[in-house]
């Protein structure tokens, strides 16, 4: 099997690569930076531009599945600019790659998308499964919808369209978590509000899996990309901390706190979303971590040990 990656580079997608690599698939991927483009065997560079329509028709070639990670962080301050960029590169993306298609005589069986928990309303009792139609009044959740709706205009290509709507991705290598671990880790963490905000969590290893078993069967429509059993705030916080064996000493920092640093993007601190894997787990997806004790150990562990015996 050969897929082509955008935001082959990016946490999620150096682990996709991995996991396509030992299972013996190759990789295509797209890159705005020319000197990041390699030509190896099983691992092929093309350039892509989004902003200028520009593409490499040639990423397209012997590709049975695409998977699309394409999309600037959303964790930097939401300036009106920085906004702009957020939607604007996860839109031009998929619809630098919609026009592309019809452009070549291509033979993809499936088509992945990135999405995110982000639309559904912040709820500190409501259940999220895929069907739920209300999006959260929230600059994230307006931007998920439109994110989405770009990935549905794909349909007209006629293969199966998936979108992943990923939760807090637990990783040493990049995402919140080692945001989260640093200051515990110096006795300076706390919980924001009142703690009571779910988080619902999954582990960089079952997310990359996740998309390659939507690939390798076929499957479309949308699946939440969350672990069984989301955890609130204040238990987060407190995991992390009895991992490091480190007290929580500092109070609670109110989202008023937040606000004055980060402004606007405070909110995705704040905002609970307690989300069903039901659906991916019917599909005959199996996790790997489904406890988040056993999942923190993993990813902090055996590193932060390290650490602090280099300390």
């Amino acid at each position: 099997m050969k897929i082509l990656i955008t935001g082959a580079t990016g946490l999620i997608g150096e682990e996709i690569v991995r996991l396509c690599h030992n299972k013996g698939y190759s990789v295509n991927y797209l890159s705005t930076s020319k000197n990041k483009i390699e030509n190896q065997e099983n691992y092929q560079g093309f350039y892509w531009n989004p902003s200028k329509n520009k593409i490499d028709l040639a990423c397209f070639k012997g590709v049975d599945a695409v998977i699309n990670l394409a999309g600037v962080s959303i964790s930097k301050r939401w300036t009106s600019t920085n906004k702009k960029k957020i939607l604007n590169s996860r839109i031009k993306s998929l619809q630098v790659l919609n026009d592309a298609i019809f452009k070549v005589n291509h033979h993809i069986k499936s088509f992945v998308s990135a999405s995110a928990i982000g639309i559904y309303p912040n709820s500190y009792t409501n259940y999220y499964e895929e069907d739920c139609q209300e999006v959260d009044d929230s600059f994230l959740g307006e931007v998920v919808e439109k994110w989405e709706a770009a990935a549905d205009k794909l349909k007209i290509h006629k293969f199966p369209i998936a979108k992943v709507r990923t939760g807090l991705v637990l990783s040493q290598d990049g995402g919140a978590l080692p945001q989260m671990a640093k200051p515990i880790r110096y006795y300076a963490g706390a919980v924001f509000g009142n703690g009571e905000q779910w988080q619902s969590w999954i582990h960089i290893k079952d997310i990359a899996e996740i998309y390659l078993h939507l690939v390798e069967n076929n499957l479309e429509g949308v699946y939440n990309g969350v672990a069984p059993n989301p955890v609130t705030n204040l238990k987060l916080t407190h995991k992390i901390a009895d991992i490091y064996d480190k007290p929580i000493l500092l109070p609670n920092i109110p989202m008023v706190a937040m606000k004055l640093i980060l402004g606007e993007m405070a909110y995705i601190l704040f905002a609970s979303q307690r989300v069903s894997a039901k659906k991916i787990e019917e599909s005959g997806y199996h996790f790997n971590f489904t406890n988040i004790c056993l999942a923190l150990k993993d990813v902090l562990n055996e590193k932060s040990q390290l650490r602090e015996e280099l300390a």
